[in-house]
């Protein structure tokens, strides 16, 4: 048995462009919660859920998935990508089983970590060449399986920190039209820990589901329209919100914590403007909000949300010391706001990004 896993995801300053844009960057945070693949010989092609649910397939291309629509996003997008994958699966069966301790729906990527996960096994198990399936391929491939294969609107962040790991400068120079792997550049993934101070986020789950491509799609729909007329109010926020990428880069370097924090808190405004603009008329989303103007009250550096917003969660950069009495604040502003499904967790930046186990 061969087992991945990977940690999850936060877009601390620049985002949403690595979806809406393209053309921009992110500082972009691999954090400490990990999901993960298990793969194992078998006669077909069989998907286990950690609840128990279980399926089994032809080995090719899957037309009907049952539920299972990560696995078998992944295997079709591996059958489209990489050219020796269908004959090896032809030849032998796997099982493959995925477990999680990301909660769901919260804006850290837990659906990529996953998707990941299955590809990174496939490969392994499989034995497809790593330098033409390298990370960086990988990291392509779980872009165009999401939104190709799942027709979710996505963009970058989340198929590259949960391998790379770490905290990094993420350029999408060129990715803008999302054409074909091969077609455009890879994404730049330069990592900062070596100058950064040591970080360490508040996490605050709001419960609430939500589906990011619902949010994606329309912003860059939108966006994409303007591009191509030359004007519009989206063109100004997407530059905007890339000012804050490389103005938190100088800030992170600096060690200036402070100037960091507000480079978060603006990109937040931003997104707010960029959603409200966009037909969404609470921005972020009332609980997104809420938990963000609980952290500033609590002395947080800054606070942002984690996602595509109308949902999910929000991290804060707190002031060195205060990381637990954040989190509590977190806690009883999502007990007063009624959410009941809430989490509120402190992590650092997960330095790892994949791991194979045997």
């Amino acid at each position: 048995m061969l087992s991945i896993s990977l940690p999850a995801r936060i877009n601390i300053v620049g985002s949403p462009t690595d979806a809406v844009e393209g053309a921009y960057a992110t500082i972009s945070a691999a954090v400490d919660r990990r999901g993960g693949a298990r793969i194992r010989a078998a006669d077909g092609l069989e998907f286990c859920r950690a609840a128990g649910e279980t399926a089994s397939f032809p080995r090719q291309r899957i037309a009907d998935a049952r539920g299972f629509d990560i696995e078998a996003a992944a295997v079709n997008a591996l059958l489209r990508y990489v050219p020796d994958f269908a004959p090896r699966l032809r030849e032998r069966g796997a099982a493959i089983s995925t477990w999680t301790d990301i909660p769901a729906s919260s804006g850290l990527a837990g659906s990529s970590v996953l998707l990941l996960a299955v590809l990174g096994v496939l490969r392994a198990f499989y034995a497809l060449d790593q330098r033409r399936c390298n990370d960086y391929v990988l990291a392509e491939i779980a872009q165009r399986a999401e939104e190709q294969e799942m027709g979710i609107v996505c963009g970058f962040a989340d198929r590259y920190v949960p391998l790379f790991g770490g905290i990094a400068y993420l350029s999408y120079h060129g990715k803008l039209w999302h054409a074909p792997v091969g077609e455009e550049p890879f994404a730049t993934y330069e990592p900062l820990a070596r100058w950064a101070p040591p970080l360490r986020f508040c996490i605050a789950t709001s419960g609430v589901q939500r589906n990011s491509g619902s949010t994606h799609a329309p912003m860059r729909a939108r966006y994409l329209a303007e591009r191509r007329r030359g004007s519009g109010p989206l063109l100004q926020l997407a530059r905007q919100l890339g000012e804050t990428a490389w103005r938190g880069k100088i800030a992170l370097l600096a060690g200036d914590l402070n100037e960091f924090g507000a480079q978060i808190t603006r990109n937040q405004e931003l997104i707010d403007t960029m959603m409200q603009t966009c037909g969404f008329p609470n921005g972020a989303g009332t609980e997104v909000r809420a938990l963000i103007a609980a952290a500033h009250d609590a002395g947080a550096l800054g606070a942002k949300l984690t996602g595509a917003g109308g949902g999910g969660g929000i991290f804060a950069l707190p002031a060195q010391g205060q990381e637990e009495a954040l989190a509590e604040a977190l806690r009883g502003a999502a007990q007063r706001a009624g959410l009941t499904r809430s989490e509120v967790f402190v992590v650092p930046v997960s330095e790892t990004g994949w791991i194979v186990e045997a």
